[in-house]
């Protein structure tokens, strides 16, 4: 039988990289490129704030070509689905019919994911869909991957908690209305050593520095009022 040829939605965190690590072990698809988003204005990984640099040695460490959809600050919402659609397209002509990602449980993500692809005819997979998110992340450090926070929700996290590699304690010392991995946008990491990766990545921790964002219309699981703030921690390439 022959496999599904599939890209992956690669955020450089660990949902991503113990969705990746369960796709490649399932004989039903084979994951032939990562596709990751990128803030175009600072040079990052949308979302997590991570340097490009750090996103290149870790999906090299991966072996899995890799694409960037580059998006300006805050872009649209009709600007993203644009950028999204033109790389969906150019992947569809080069033969993938298979949209993965590591979302866990936000019904209206998934459900917003799905829609957009089929009308793209592409359909999309969720390996670690609906799993306990407690066993996920103890799942995951069994399974020996490592991974750092690089950015955290000032709304639950002070300056003290980006920089901090998660270990088998870290889920008892989370406040109580936080996933343990960070579904709800609480927090976000960075994999940087397991069993998918042919080598760690080599990094330092910088600087500490705390930003403001208009929150968005309809959000306020962690959101409440008309900005929010998140924590980052730079991380420099070794």
């Amino acid at each position: 039988m022959s496999k599904h040829k599939t890209y992956f939605n690669w955020s450089s965190g660990k949902d991503s990289a113990y969705a990746l690590y369960l796709l490649l072990q399932n004989s039903s698809f084979s994951v032939d490129e990562l596709v990751t988003s990128v803030n175009t204005h600072y040079n990052r990984v949308s979302m997590h704030g991570l340097r490009i640099e750090l996103l290149m040695a870790q999906t090299k460490a991966l072996e899995i070509p890799t694409s960037l959809i580059e998006l300006p600050e805050m872009p649209s919402m009709e600007i993203y689905e644009q950028k999204m659609r033109e790389t969906v397209l150019d992947l569809k002509k080069r033969g993938f019919t298979h949209s993965a990602f590591g979302d866990i449980f936000l019904e209206d993500l998934r459900t917003y994911r799905e829609k957009q692809l089929a009308m793209l005819d592409m359909q999309a997979v969720f390996p670690i869909w609906k799993k306990d998110t407690k066993q996920l992340l103890r799942d995951f450090i069994k399974a020996g991957f490592k991974t750092i926070v690089v950015c955290a929700h000032s709304k639950y996290f002070d300056h003290n908690f980006v920089g901090t590699v998660i270990d088998e304690d870290f889920i008892d010392k989370l406040p109580p209305d936080v996933d343990p991995c960070g579904e709800n946008g609480e927090f976000h990491t960075f994999c940087f050593d397991g069993p998918i990766f042919k080598n760690p990545i080599r990094f330092t921790i910088g600087e500490k520095v705390y930003r403001e964002y208009d929150a968005p219309k309809g959000n306020d699981t962690i959101c409440s009022g008309n900005q929010y703030g998140i924590w980052y921690c730079d991380l420099i390439p070794k």
